[in-house]
Parts: structure tokens; sequence; C-alpha cells
């Protein structure tokens, strides 16, 4: 999935993902897609929970496994205004 900016929250517990996730949806234009990285395994509900909340759009969650940690990978559009 094609995307506009990546943020990477590897490593960081709640609630640093969704923090980190406001600060680099702040940084582009609404339209555009953040891309996500983590491994917190609450981050899946948080970003849910956070999506709904304020209105910008989960385009994809996705689970790679392939690593040594279990990482989740966020495609998230943010809001019109």
């Amino acid at each position: 999935m094609e995307f506009d900016k990546e943020l990477d929250a590897r490593g960081l517990n709640c609630p640093l993902p969704i923090l980190r996730c406001k600060k680099g949806l702040a940084e582009i234009t609404a339209g555009q897609v953040l891309k996500v990285l983590a491994t917190d395994p609450g981050s899946v509900k948080d970003f849910q929970a956070f999506c709904k909340q304020t209105g910008h759009e989960m385009l994809s969650m996705q689970e790679n496994e392939a690593v040594p940690k279990k990482e989740f990978i966020f495609h998230i559009r943010k809001r019109v205004a």
C-alpha cells in the first residue's frame, strides 16, 4: 500500500505509539496516509479506538510474524477536515 510518511514506533509501549502517531498525522495534510510500525500487542486495539475517536481512517492493519518480534503495520489516512 502506498503511503506518504512512515513512523517507526517499534519497541515503544502504550501510550507512546499513539502519541507518536498523533504527531505524525499533524505533519501530513488531510487525505494523506501514515504508515505506522509497532510491536506493542495493545497497539491493535489502541489504534482502532484512536481512529474511531478522531475520525481518521484505518485503511489496513497487518501482522508481520516473519521478524524476531511480532510487528504490526498500520496504514492510517488523515481525516479531511
